[in-house]
């Protein structure tokens, strides 16, 4: 496999641990984590437990568009020692980003999304330009 498909697999694996913490933070406000009615316990929580289960979404979300570009570099033809340096940075970028939203650093978390994104249109760029 190659280290863009490694680092989708990464990404996609990224939302669990913040779901995991969300999960704390849920039982330790609330003294259980609700299973029936999660989404609506999380939109209760207040702090680091709100801006983990914010955190994992923003991750879901970014999943998607990070796929849609490492299947179309894929898909054209892109070498994959082109490719892997924006996908390796995409990941570095994407875990400070979850960090910096648990640590409630608001400038650098948009700082990370936009180099998160910029490495996204970076691999289309490439792409296209086969």
């Amino acid at each position: 496999m190659t280290t863009p498909l490694w680092c989708l697999v990464a990404v996609m694996f990224m939302p669990v641990p913040l779901a995991m913490i969300g999960g704390y933070f849920r039982r330790k406000a609330f003294g259980t984590a609700d299973n029936k009615e999660p989404r609506r316990q999380a939109a209760q929580l207040e702090g680091v437990g709100a801006r983990a289960y914010a955190a994992q979404q923003n991750a879901w979300e970014a999943t998607g568009i990070f796929t849609v570009a490492v299947v179309v570099t894929h898909l054209a033809g892109l070498p994959a020692e082109v490719a892997a340096p924006w996908t390796l940075a995409f990941v570095v970028f994407r875990a400070l980003h979850a960090v910096f939203y648990l640590a409630n650093i608001d400038t650098a978390r948009s700082g990370t999304f936009m180099g998160a994104m910029f490495c996204v249109i970076m691999l289309l760029v490439k792409a296209g330009s086969l």
